[in-house]
């Protein structure tokens, strides 16, 4: 069995923000060799997320709404977190809800996703550069 690990990297210079790596996440299943196995694809920070659905720019508004309206950014006071010194709070209420990780088939060497499904990197407290990784496993 190969195993294959990549770190991706993010600098979304907005607080959320939402990105497409579906390509590069392909681009990692070409390197590793790997023909038929898995592909975990996680974000390594509390406050962004991975997830898997359609690219479509109005549902990425209505997330964001949506996200804004479960837990809003302000007023920071509102959260104990933010006691700390931090604004951020929001932030991981917000990669709770959309989640830390997908699993992906991969079968004759590509992503094996729904039509309209792709892969995406969901910032919640931008400003600074994070990463996720690509952890793959298979024949």
């Amino acid at each position: 069995m190969k195993s294959y690990r990549k770190e991706l990297f993010f600098h979304i210079q907005q607080r959320r923000g939402f990105v497409n790596i579906t390509p590069e996440v392909q681009a990692c299943v070409d390197e590793s060799g790997v023909r038929e196995g898995l592909a975990l694809v996680n974000s390594m920070h509390i406050t962004s997320s991975v997830f898997i659905n359609d690219d479509e720019s109005g549902l990425h508004h209505d997330f964001d709404r949506w996200l804004e309206r479960l837990a809003p950014h302000e007023p920071v006071s509102s959260y104990r977190h933010n006691d700390t010194g931090e604004d951020n709070a929001d932030a991981h209420l917000k990669r709770q809800v959309m989640g830390r990780e997908v699993v992906v088939a991969i079968t004759k060497g590509r992503l094996d996703l729904g039509t309209w499904e792709r892969i995406f990197y969901g910032e919640f407290d931008g400003g600074r550069r994070k990463r996720a990784l690509v952890k793959i496993i298979g024949e």
